[in-house]
């Protein structure tokens, strides 16, 4: 593999045009990596969108050879396919990889990482790793909460994932609005993103003519979970549903606990994970109160009643801002 040139300053952002680029692009600008040299790159219909970067109009380009050359650090913030597309070529150069848009997680060799995962799973941060793998907020909060229950008698664990439309970016954002407005006046409604009503409405699919898959998104959501729990316990179930807002995830999960677990302990586990407990007595977990957050809002969790040993856990977590919040943490890790 090509050594890269120490005094490389580059940073490339491939996807850009995206929510998740635009905001891991804001945040690099607040750290560190300041005084960098930001390259935006993305797919051929988000070529000559202007924008800025560090200050400074910029124009996002297209991937061509020797786009990803003397690259300090390549972030993926776009789809799947793009990713995958243009993986191969950011390696060969020498780059360390930040990959967040789920493309890379299975792949030999990527480390999947977000905060206390090392100290979760027992093992050393790999800092010498050129490939890294960023989980979406849903499959974060399942195997944060997976793992941290592990250590307290965890036997089951089933997390259904609620997905605002800002998961399909702006366009996505753009038709909930407009449909919104368009419900509201008594109009027939448009769907070009959706293929369907997505105002004021819960699915588990979009409409068949709909690019965006909900089917898509859960299998990510399990396999980043998945290859994040790495066999030290059983792979949290996932659902994934789409919720008619704009932003944010929010989650229910279901665990089976050995009996007798006391709260006062699935209460610490939690708080060791990472996540941050909002008390009795204060506004709850929420997308609208993680917005902005870089933690997972989490509920004082709940005993069944009627099942004892079963605990009910509501969570909420900005899925914006807490994978590219992630990114950037990474990045300062190893640079």
């Amino acid at each position: 593999m090509p050594s890269l040139e120490t005094e490389s300053n580059r940073i490339v952002i491939a996807g850009a045009s995206s929510l998740l680029g635009a905001e891991l692009r804001s945040l690099l600008e607040q750290s560190r990596f300041a005084a960098s040299e930001f390259r935006l790159l993305d797919e051929v219909t988000a070529v000559g969108t202007l924008t800025e970067a560090g200050g400074e109009p910029a124009i996002i380009q297209p991937v061509e050879e020797g786009s990803f050359q003397r690259a300090k650090f390549v972030f993926f913030t776009g789809s799947e396919e793009f990713s995958r597309v243009n993986l191969k070529a950011a390696l060969a150069t020498g780059a360390r990889i930040i990959d967040l848009s789920g493309a890379s997680v299975s792949e030999p060799g990527v480390v999947a990482w977000f905060p206390k995962l090392d100290w979760l799973l027992g093992r050393e941060f790999a800092k010498d790793a050129t490939n890294f793998a960023i989980p979406s907020a849903g499959a974060t909060a399942a195997a944060g909460l997976a793992l941290a229950l592990g250590k307290s008698g965890l036997q089951k664990l089933s997390v259904t994932c609620f997905q605002s439309v800002s998961e399909a970016g702006r366009a996505g954002i753009e038709e909930l609005e407009s449909q919104t407005g368009q419900l509201l006046s008594f109009q027939g409604v448009g769907q070009p993103v959706f293929d369907t009503q997505v105002a004021f409405n819960m699915l588990d699919r979009y409409g068949p003519g709909s690019s965006r898959k909900l089917h898509v998104v859960r299998n990510r959501m399990r396999n980043e979970a998945r290859v994040c729990v790495d066999a030290k316990i059983a792979a949290p179930a996932i659902q994934a549903l789409h919720a008619p807002v704009f932003y944010g995830t929010a989650f229910l999960a279901t665990a089976e606990m050995a009996s007798g677990t006391e709260v006062e302990k699935i209460l610490q586990a939690c708080k060791d994970a990472g996540f941050a407990i909002t008390a009795d007595g204060e506004a709850g977990p929420s997308n609208v109160n993680a917005a902005g957050e870089r933690a997972i809002q989490l509920a004082v969790p709940e005993q069944d009643p009627g099942l004892p040993g079963t605990w009910w856990f509501w969570g909420a977590a900005d899925n914006i801002r807490l994978p590219a919040a992630n990114a950037v943490k990474l990045a300062e890790m190893i640079s």
